[in-house]
């Protein structure tokens, strides 16, 4: 199977329209429509189920979107990879202020090979790592491993950030009632956190402090964020049956570099 059929198929899939997928992809409609007949064709499924009102994904379509989209990353990042064994670097992907206090350390201690850091936003590294755009990512757990190996840099204790106005500013230490919060594991704590960067557009970690600033949020952060981040209208507190924030490094199953390997063992050393 060809990569095209797969873009063009994805594009109609994340659109659920099929002139708006063409524009994406800068071609007419009429052609998609028939490159998508015949993807249908060759897998002897139907992929969408067509009105003239609306486009939905089948239950085949569905399996074929979660596929086309790792095979997909796969083709992207071998390009990526392909490209990057010319230069004589390591890139390491990292959430700004989001590294525990760690990050000098990590590259100073790799001096095998030359560390390159790529900052990004919340979320990305796992991409980053699939589509071959960076070697390894420091990020907080719980995440979307899925292809990618990881192992533990460090854990610190999590705080709460609320407003300085907030009846439990005053207090040195909160429990998760009292915060009207409650998590069984801390997966459910990584959903809460990645809820509240998907409602409010959270962008980095001033804004979100921001947001505890007014009102608008209480939230949870590791403990390291509080010596670099001190606020007038926000208070750190203690949250001492909060799960721990567990900082790691993680890197592709499929990667057999040696340097990625000595980036690994800084970080862990």
């Amino acid at each position: 199977m060809e990569s095209r059929p797969l873009r063009c198929f994805v594009a109609v899939a994340e659109e659920l329209n099929f002139t708006r997928a063409a524009e994406k992809l800068g071609i007419s409609a009429p052609p998609l429509s028939r490159t998508i007949r015949k993807l249908e064709a060759e897998l002897g499924v139907t992929l969408f189920e067509r009105t003239t009102h609306s486009v939905a994904l089948t239950e085949a379509g569905t399996v074929l979107l979660e596929q086309a989209r790792i095979a997909l990353d796969a083709l992207t990042a071998a390009a990526h990879r392909t490209r990057r064994t010319a230069e004589p670097k390591l890139v390491l992907a990292v959430k700004a202020d989001s590294d525990a206090g760690v990050l000098d350390a990590v590259v100073a201690r790799c001096t095998a090979y030359p560390v390159t850091v790529r900052l990004c936003g919340w979320g990305e590294q796992p991409g980053l790592l699939r589509r071959g755009e960076a070697d390894a990512a420091l990020i907080h757990a719980p995440f979307d491993h899925a292809g990618l190996d990881f192992e533990t840099v460090a854990e610190e204790p999590r705080v709460a950030a609320v407003a300085a106005t907030h009846p439990l500013a005053a207090r040195d230490s909160v429990t998760l009632a009292e915060l009207g919060l409650s998590f069984s594991s801390p997966e459910d704590v990584g959903r809460f956190l990645d809820g509240i960067v998907e409602e409010h557009a959270v962008r980095d970690l001033p804004q979100l402090l921001k947001l505890v600033e007014f009102g608008t949020i209480t939230t949870l952060l590791p403990e390291s964020v509080v010596a670099r981040y001190p606020r007038p209208g926000v208070a750190y507190l203690r949250v001492p049956d909060a799960p721990p924030a567990v900082l790691v490094i993680a890197w592709p199953q499929s990667s057999r570099s040696r340097a990625v390997a000595a980036l690994v063992r800084a970080a862990t050393g």
